[in-house]
């Protein structure tokens, strides 16, 4: 069934005229969803999710649609009865009156089976126009763009449109069985139970700090916080390195690749550029300090070593953005696209203070922060990969005797309190009591080298929040020369009296 005459008929083009060519559309698929919802209104709790009554191409059929719902919402019957009193009486439809078209909408109805194929097909009809709709003003854009719009702006727009486009109501989400879900947790079971160290997530490569964790969660915001100092773009890099290390690819059924054991990196440096981030690691790889490294203070064997891992690091599913100014809508831009162009499977921003938010740049820091914190939560949930996100403390820690950290002190905002899954401190007493060194020869001096000793290369990850698991301190080793985090010995390592392993 045609709307007009005109839909039916076709004439041939004069020759030498561009062919015409009208938007994607499918008239009678619109026709015969309606009628299904005339004849049966549960038709429309099939569709009602995703189906909205801007993705009908023909404004009647829109009308028709949010009219028909409004009434099924209410608790009323639709039919070609009811509807037609909301609907204007003038109306022609190709010769007939809106009374008249309705009942042959209703009369040729196919069955409420059919009803979510045919919002299916008018749903993506209504993408493919999107895209033409975003394709156009990409073209136009480019072409008369505004002094003040660069390229490279008008990318970012267009991605965020595309990815708006391709996460709004869509047809495979809403309400699941129970056994649905139970099936997943399952699977994630047994993969915890075959993968290394039995762990649900990616491993750290830190034990203590996995087995209080369960390593690292698809799709949770880890704000690592710190005051300078402490280590936590150390701890942030030596993660990152260790997942990317233990990266084994699987091939999928469907030609796609997937993470069986570490990951891929992605790795945003705003504060330090690719170079000094590369030293850092090959520092903590070969054990030598990388300020020897920087001015050149090292010997020939030191050399052969920072080749021997250079090589190997080459190799390494890891990939370094060092843009410095960033806004979250630049960053999130980009890590789908890595996600996309190589995959992704650990994300790490180092630090949030050193984002801006997207909008016009705003007095009010701790709303822009809350806009970047919660920005950052919603990418670990698109891309369902776990993204550690690095920030510093308030000053209020130093004017504490107990300068351990407390979740009051993250800086700026309490949306990074409620927007992480999880929140990890890094403390070291090591570094303030070297700041406190008491005049030498003196009892507290030596209460003080005492204490300096039992606090050397010692550090302490407090979890502060854990959605999934409990809070609580783990005790790591740290090697501040190289600036390397590791377990520390268990007692089953540590050497007996006579200098030998248990």
């Amino acid at each position: 069934m045609a709307l007009t005459d005109s839909n039916v008929l076709k004439l041939a083009p004069e020759p030498g005229t561009p062919a015409y060519r009208s938007a994607p559309h499918n008239i009678e698929a619109e026709q015969s969803l309606l009628g299904a919802i005339l004849v049966n209104n549960d038709a429309f709790y099939r569709v009602s999710d995703f189906l909205e009554p801007k993705h009908y191409f023909e404004p009647l059929h829109q009308t028709i649609y949010e009219t028909a719902g409004s009434l099924i919402r209410m608790g009323k019957i639709a039919t070609p009865v009811t509807l037609k009193t909301f609907l204007p009486a003038d109306t022609d439809v190709g010769g007939m009156t809106i009374g008249q078209y309705l009942a042959r909408l209703a009369a040729e109805a196919t069955t409420i089976i059919n009803a979510q194929d045919y919002g299916r097909t008018v749903y993506d009809l209504a993408l493919r126009r999107d895209l033409i709709g975003i394709g156009e003003d990409m073209v136009n854009v480019a072409y008369d763009a505004p002094v003040d719009f660069a390229p490279r702006a008008q990318i970012e727009d267009a991605e965020r449109r595309l990815y708006e486009l391709a996460e709004s109501g869509r047809y495979d989400g809403g309400f699941q069985k129970f056994s649905q879900a139970l099936a997943v947790a399952v699977d994630l079971a047994a993969k915890a139970f075959q993968r290394d160290g039995k762990l649900s997530g990616i491993s750290t490569g830190m034990r203590d700090l996995d087995t209080k964790m369960g390593g690292l969660q698809h799709s949770d915001l880890i704000i690592v916080a710190g005051r300078p100092g402490m280590g936590k773009t150390s701890l942030a890099t030596n993660i990152a390195y260790n997942v990317a290390q233990a990266y084994i690819p699987e091939i999928q059924a469907d030609g796609t690749t997937k993470a069986a054991n570490g990951g891929v990196i992605g790795f945003f440096s705003c504060e330090m550029s690719a170079d000094q981030l590369a030293t850092r690691i090959v520092a903590e790889r070969t054990g030598i300090p990388s300020s020897h490294i920087r001015r050149g203070g090292i010997t020939e064997g030191d050399f052969e070593k920072i080749r021997q891992v250079s090589i190997e690091l080459q190799s390494l599913p890891f990939y370094v953005d060092a843009t410095g100014g960033l806004s979250i809508a630049q960053l999130m831009a980009r890590a789908r696209r890595l996600k996309r162009q190589k995959g992704l499977d650990l994300l790490v921003i180092d630090y949030i203070q050193l984002l801006s938010g997207s909008g016009k740049r705003s007095d009010n820091r701790v709303q822009e922060i809350t806009e970047i914190t919660t920005s950052l939560k919603a990418l670990a949930k698109e891309l369902n990969v776990p993204v550690i996100a690095l920030s510093q403390l308030s000053r209020q820690v130093e004017s504490r005797d107990d300068k351990r950290p407390q979740l009051s002190d993250l800086r700026e905002s309490g949306s990074i309190e409620q927007d992480a899954d999880v929140v990890l401190f890094v403390y070291r007493e090591e570094y303030y009591l070297a700041m406190k060194e008491p005049r030498p020869g003196t009892p507290e001096h030596e209460k003080w080298q005492l204490d300096m000793s039992l606090a050397h290369g010692k550090a302490e990850v407090i979890i502060g929040k854990q959605r999934h698991g409990p809070t609580g301190t783990v005790d790591l080793a740290f090697e501040a020369s190289v600036t390397r985090f590791g377990d520390l010995a268990s007692d089953a390592q540590l050497p007996d009296r006579s200098g030998n392993d248990y």
